[in-house]
């Protein structure tokens, strides 16, 4: 960063080679659920295992994915025993009822918790691989052609999660209380249906902490060092879309407008991290993997003191991030305002603590976030004393 504010590691990077990578067929709009048998044949998918969580399985969606699956002649088994912050037991489950009753392919709908879940449990169907072996920082496994991974759908049905054009999943590992990644370059999901009508039923605090995740994303995603511009770009749009509509989709929930407008964004904003993700995400993992918080209520909550310990020295894509939201004032303090001022239109707690997270587990957690491979794309590097300062700020008072 040069003295008068200007982003110089582009213009060095630009010259330097770059493997980019886009996302999966997506087919968005009202109604498109409807259309999962004809898709699900058309992939040569004809006994799919849907996969979702705990909270969504008696939810109306899942009667009527399957509806439509037994409308087009097909066969389809239901595994819900997903956690909100998926665990590898559960995966290991999800793997023996996958192989138990001869499915075919994984239909994942849900929330992030639902995606996480299908797409561990893809990683694991067809191998006796250890689940763990697939964790982002190891070697990557080799996967044979009698191993090939089931053909995988995603359907969110809430606008924040952005995990349904990736093979990335968060999963609990039991052993350790750790969150860590896990992923396989061979396994993208076939297809991701973006159908808004799925959210018009999600409540407005779902609405409110799935959306401000969403807006991490597009954020921390966007302030990750380096040259890539397709990212890049698809996060500013993100966050242009999701400063916009979130409000009002908290605030009318059955504005279709503003629930495709989120659904997009958060789309959007979760290709954008294929960049990597920042220090909001690393503390949030590790919170939810000891306490089973909601991450995207989490990470709202801890995002304001990231910014004031990130943002200084980042003041031309501050620039471009307020310019994105329609802001005049395009200054540091002004953009962290904003957000703060998003967090409270969309009443989102203000502290740690008053989601019962103890200031005693402040250091361990500054321990773990700091091994999250998220902490190695914060575009500030932090220690072990300054992450657990920050902890204890977003566990106090974070605005």
């Amino acid at each position: 960063m040069s003295s008068d504010g200007q982003d110089l590691s582009t213009d060095t990077d630009i010259l330097q080679k770059q493997d980019w990578t886009f996302p999966v067929p997506i087919a968005y709009g009202p109604g498109r659920l409807s259309e999962i048998g004809q898709k699900s044949v058309e992939l040569g998918i004809l006994n799919p295992l849907v996969v979702t969580d705990r909270g969504s399985r008696d939810l109306p969606f899942i009667a009527t994915l399957q509806g439509y699956l037994a409308q087009a002649g097909l066969k389809s088994g239901l595994f819900s025993e997903i956690s909100p912050n998926p665990r590898d037991d559960e995966i290991y489950a999800g793997r023996a009822a996958f192989r138990t009753s001869g499915h075919d392919g994984i239909i994942a709908i849900g929330g992030g918790s639902a995606m996480d879940g299908g797409k561990s449990i893809c990683l694991t169907a067809r191998n006796d691989i250890d689940l763990w072996s697939f964790e982002y920082e190891q070697p990557v496994p080799e996967i044979s052609k009698d191993q090939a991974f089931p053909k995988l759908i995603t359907i969110p049905t809430t606008a924040g999660t952005g995990a349904e054009t990736e093979s990335t999943a968060m999963v609990t590992n039991t052993a350790k209380g750790m969150k860590f990644c896990v992923w396989h370059p061979q396994l993208k999901p076939a297809l991701a249906v973006l159908d808004p009508e799925l959210t018009l039923g999600l409540p407005p605090h779902l609405t409110a902490w799935t959306g401000a995740d969403a807006m991490v994303h597009a954020i921390e995603a966007y302030l990750v060092p380096g040259f890539h511009p397709l990212c890049d770009g698809l996060a500013l749009e993100g966050l242009a879309l999701v400063s916009k509509w979130l409000p009002i989709a908290v605030q009318e929930p059955l504005n279709m407008q503003a629930r495709g407008g989120m659904l997009v964004g958060s789309c959007l904003a979760g290709v954008a991290f294929l960049k990597g993700l920042g220090m909001v995400h690393a503390i949030s993992h590790m919170i939810g993997a000891e306490f089973d918080t909601q991450h995207g209520l989490t990470n709202a909550i801890v995002l304001p003191v990231i910014l004031r310990f990130n943002l200084p020295g980042q003041e031309l894509k501050v620039q471009r991030m307020a310019q994105a939201m329609g802001l005049e004032n395009k200054s540091v303090g002004a953009f962290i305002a904003h957000i703060e001022l998003i967090l409270d239109e969309i009443n989102i707690p203000k502290a740690l603590n008053e989601i019962d997270v103890p200031l005693e587990c402040a250091q361990r957690i500054a321990e773990k976030a700091l091994r999250d491979s998220a902490a190695g794309t914060n575009p500030r590097q932090a220690t072990v004393v300054e992450i657990r300062s920050l902890v204890e700020n977003a566990i106090k008072k974070s605005r």
